[in-house]
């Protein structure tokens, strides 16, 4: 008896619980005077107490239900008619949305200015829209539940949530769609003015949904400049959706073409034409507002994810604003495969379009510069990377595999090469060895007769890598691969010096944070790479 009083939670003067229910008064009596001769007899009879979920109040429930997932929820609602009215409590499916899809709105605190931080800014650059007006088109939110914006809003189009790859030609893009408070929004992200690699990512956006009703979402097309308007989503699987627009004469201004040119100018390069000097350059920016405001009606969308990262990367691969010349700023995928890497472009041109690697770096063979004055020579330069190039010819040739690294797979603290390691160059390689083990780098200027868009970069480097870069004429013609010099910086920059072209692009981290864009697995990513890679070969 005493057995099953623990497990009830009484003590054993007063006998067990459950069986005071099953017998009566006399019998209770006679059973507690009897002596617990047989522990393990009761224990065998009497087992733990049982509780079902019925009998839990209902404010208990509410927090249990809450921690369930929200896809959980719709079934649990089957159970019975209880579990289904506690189900309507909107608390539970605040918590859900709260912790599913980052959303930290109060529905009922909600003010008009607070809706979004980033629709501020939307209403901002589109000085058109009234205030009022504005207003109006905002959702209703004092009768709206989170319920109907967890399941009609954010669960209902969970699967566009992520990084995307716009099929503009071989221009490409990077759309980042998110939950951007009670909204769910398409930011097409822009690289920052010609030369200016190092400020921040531009970005507008392109479409938005929210429910205007209580059980209706609506999809608005943001392109343009008179605000919001009609449009659709069709999400054709699971990694690739579409997007139009149901009132293009909202994308037209009054002044016709040559305003919206100007307008597009100013946004897109931060200047007018006439600022605009070189007239091969003129005729690339001209040549691309036409070609892209072909798609201001309809667009379709590719997934992409972000890199993985191993612990023995170079760098942390990511995403990467370059110079491209005539062409502006570019927006590179930077990643890691074994003992190369390779620079992805997510952004591109007509001559390397969206798709392609731009750069390819082998690790196995690093390069050492000469010192600062040898250096300025750019035939000094060429000498030393021609004789890598001719090396890596003549192993293809031979059927070789790579040769193995100059350096031991030992790497110090700070992830450079050991000490004692080897590179191709001469002039001054011993001292820079020793800075670069030690953190400090080494000198960097570009040769004479380099050209750079931007004159700004560092003037110490870490390491120097042989690699290749991509180039082709118009319409990606006759593409080939050719010489250069991969240099890194720091953490966030590094540089690829064209040996062909003499010149010389930099590239900056792009210093975002974008949420479900991690691939699956290492296996997804290399398909992903192949997908966009075809598209425009």
């Amino acid at each position: 008896m005493a057995v099953c009083a623990r497990l009830c939670g009484v003590g054993p003067a007063r006998g067990c619980r459950r069986r005071q229910q099953r017998r009566g008064p006399s019998e209770t009596a006679a059973a507690d005077s009897e002596a617990d001769t047989d522990p393990e007899e009761e224990r065998i009879e009497a087992g733990p107490a049982r509780c079902s979920l019925l009998e839990l109040p209902p404010e208990l429930l509410v927090e249990i239900f809450a921690s369930l997932p929200g896809t959980d929820l719709p079934s649990l609602a089957q159970v019975c008619s209880r579990f289904r009215r506690i189900l309507h409590t909107d608390t539970i499916w605040r918590r859900r949305c709260r912790e599913e899809y980052g959303v930290c709105e109060n529905l009922r605190k909600l003010e008009i200015t607070g809706v979004s931080c980033r629709d501020v800014y939307a209403k901002r650059i589109n000085p058109r829209v009234k205030s009022g007006r504005f207003m109006k088109i905002l959702p209703d939110y004092e009768h709206m539940e989170y319920r109907d914006v967890y399941t009609c809003l954010l669960h209902r189009y969970r699967h566009i949530l992520g990084l995307w790859q716009p099929d503009i030609g071989p221009y490409g893009g990077l759309l980042n769609v998110v939950v951007d408070g009670l909204f769910i929004i398409g930011w097409m992200y822009l690289p920052p003015h010609d030369p200016h690699v190092g400020d921040p990512m531009r970005f507008k956006p392109l479409f938005r949904i929210h429910l205007m009703e209580r059980k209706s979402a609506t999809v608005e097309c943001m392109y343009g400049h008179k605000g919001p308007h009609n449009g659709h989503i069709q999400i054709v699987k699971r990694d690739e959706f579409s997007t139009k627009c149901n009132q293009t004469d909202h994308h037209r201004m009054s002044g016709g073409r040559q305003e919206e040119f100007r307008t597009w100018l100013r946004e897109e390069w931060g200047r007018t034409l006439e600022d605009i000097f070189h007239e091969h350059m003129q005729e690339l920016i001209l040549m691309k507002f036409i070609y892209t405001s072909q798609y201001d009606n309809c667009l379709t969308y590719r997934r992409i994810y972000l890199p993985p990262s191993h612990p023995d990367d170079l760098i942390k691969p990511g995403l990467f604003k370059g110079t491209y010349g005539s062409h502006g700023l570019e927006i590179v995928m930077l990643s890691f495969h074994g003992s190369r890497a390779r620079g992805t472009k997510i952004t591109g041109d007509p001559n390397i379009p969206a798709g392609q690697q731009t750069v390819e770096i082998d690790l196995q063979r690093r390069i050492q510069l000469p010192d600062v004055e040898n250096l300025r020579n750019f035939n000094e330069l060429s000498r030393i990377v021609l004789e890598v190039r001719e090396q890596v010819r003549q192993e293809q040739e031979a059927g070789e595999g790579p040769v193995p690294p100059r350096e031991p797979s030992a790497k110090a603290p700070d992830g450079l090469p050991a000490k004692d390691g080897k590179e191709s160059g001469h002039g001054g390689a011993e001292a820079a060895e020793q800075s670069a083990s030690s953190g400090q780098g080494q000198p960097f200027v570009l040769p004479v007769g380099v050209s750079s868009r931007n004159e700004d970069y560092p003037r110490t480097c870490r390491l120097c890598f042989y690699g290749t870069g991509l180039i082709a004429g118009h319409g990606f013609t006759s593409p080939e691969r050719t010489p250069g010099v991969f240099v890194l910086f720091d953490e966030d920059r590094f540089g690829f010096l064209w040996l062909e072209l003499k010149s010389f692009s930099l590239y900056s981290r792009v210093q975002a944070t974008f949420q479900n864009a991690a691939a699956p697995s290492p296996q997804a990513f290399d398909e992903m790479l192949r997908n966009i890679q075809s598209l425009t070969s």
